[in-house]
């Protein structure tokens, strides 16, 4: 078990030195620093919780919370520094992707072997 633990550590590792981790790290760093983001993510956090008590007690939520979530939510998707957040999370996921499809490859290979690997 310790030897796959290390070579977790390295992928880990490998997938921190990517491209697209590094351009991930600075959309976020990027993110946090963006008042505007900053203060629609509090707005946003507000009038879900606003809408969350309503649906909770079974009643529908007030036209003017829904009109204010669609509006903070659209103003949000339309900020150039969050849309390239999203952007490199959905690099950074494919990467993923890619990584998870390979190691269940190599599961699926290993699990064909006749070696059988002492713990």
């Amino acid at each position: 078990m310790a030897g796959i633990m290390e070579q977790a550590r390295s992928l880990g590792n490998a997938l921190a030195r990517t491209d697209e981790y590094q351009a991930l790290r600075r959309a976020i760093q990027a993110a946090d620093d963006d008042r505007e983001i900053a203060e629609l993510r509090s707005e946003l956090q507000m009038l879900e919780g606003a809408i969350a008590t309503a649906i909770r007690s079974g009643k529908e939520p007030e036209t003017e919370v829904a009109e204010a979530y669609e509006s903070a939510l659209s103003k949000l998707q339309a900020n150039s520094t969050y849309q390239r957040l999203v952007a490199a999370q959905s690099n950074f996921d494919k990467v993923l992707q890619k990584v998870n499809g390979t190691i269940a490859q190599g599961m699926e290979e290993g699990a064909e072997s006749r070696i059988i690997l002492a713990p």
